[in-house]
């Protein structure tokens, strides 16, 4: 990260008695208020104040866990567990990019819908309360869309799966293997 950067992030430090001051407003603040930092699009960073070492993601990860465990969770065991799967595979890099990607995908979608882009109804944002009756309205229509979206996206990821399987035989092809054949049991 360029010190230009850093110097127009908002700094928050955390000490060692697990406390967050915010360097800005010269105040201790909460997880609770980083959380209010990002729903408010401030741009931080969170660093260990003796270290300097950036501790952002790990603050933005307290954040979602908070969340996960209050109220209804975002994400199930079963989908929290493929992502676990993921650390330490070779696909590790590409999973965080494609998650990260359709993440944006959903933003943008959003984006349009709440008016906070070009377009808005009558030049309006719309409220929660829009929000929420447009979604009753509109609910099954964008699920069917969501879901069609998630089924292309599986299938360009399994695409690509294939296609990197594919050119790894290719490049291993050329090597004289000597397939093993398991010993059979002759009585």
């Amino acid at each position: 990260m360029s010190s230009a950067k850093k110097n127009a992030d908002r700094l928050i430090k955390k000490y060692p008695n697990r406390r967050l001051y915010d360097t800005q407003t010269s105040s201790y603040i909460t997880l609770s208020d980083v959380k209010q930092l990002v729903l408010d699009n401030e741009v931080f960073t969170v660093v260990d104040a003796k270290t300097n070492e950036d501790l952002s993601r790990s603050i933005l990860l307290q954040i979602i866990l908070e969340e996960e465990a209050s109220g209804a969770p975002m994400f199930s065991s079963d989908v929290l567990s493929q992502i676990i799967r993921f650390y330490g595979h070779a696909m590790q890099g590409m999973m965080g990019s494609y998650l990260e990607k359709n993440v944006q995908a959903f933003t943008d979608i959003q984006r349009k819908f709440t008016g906070t882009t070009p377009g808005a109804i009558d030049g309006k944002a719309f409220s929660p309360e829009m929000w929420t009756q447009f979604m009753n309205v509109q609910g099954p229509m964008m699920q069917g869309m969501m879901n069609n979206y998630i089924d292309q996206s599986k299938s360009l990821f399994v695409q690509m799966q294939e296609q990197m399987q594919n050119q790894s035989k290719n490049l291993f092809g050329a090597f004289p293997f000597v397939p093993v054949v398991p010993p059979t049991d002759k009585k």
